[in-house]
């Protein structure tokens, strides 16, 4: 259940919102093993002129560049699942993107099973209730 919050420097299509959640999709339920049918994906797109590195636009500098965070419940990953997601995701951004800046960030944040939840449970309701 986790939820991903994505941010991307690159023009707004269909082909590309399903690109990236396809991407994203399948790293979470591969490497995460998060169900893909309790899994969100917001994804917001930013001009590469408004997007500034080191002082100068993307646009300035020809690099494309992203940002996300995934919500996961504490806990149920390790350290090296959530670094090969991290490779992983930006390897595979770097290809669609192209050019992908350094300073691209994605950020798995564990949070407490105690006030995390969607349909108006937490997960520590659903863990001792299944």
């Amino acid at each position: 259940m986790p939820i991903l919050n994505v941010k991307v420097s690159t023009r707004k299509s269909p082909e590309m919102t399903g690109r990236i959640s396809s991407i994203l999709l399948d790293l979470t339920t591969r490497i995460l093993r998060k169900d893909p049918k309790v899994t969100s994906i917001a994804i917001e797109y930013v001009d590469p002129e408004d997007w500034i590195v080191a002082g100068r636009s993307l646009a300035e500098q020809g690099k494309s560049s992203l940002y996300f965070d995934i919500k996961i419940t504490d806990e149920t990953n390790s350290k090296a699942e959530k670094a090969q997601y991290i490779g992983e995701a930006f390897e595979a951004f770097a290809g669609l993107l192209g050019n992908l800046h350094e300073e691209s960030y994605i950020y798995v944040q564990d949070v407490r099973a105690t006030a995390y939840g969607y349909g108006g449970r937490t997960q520590e309701y659903r863990y001792h209730h299944a």
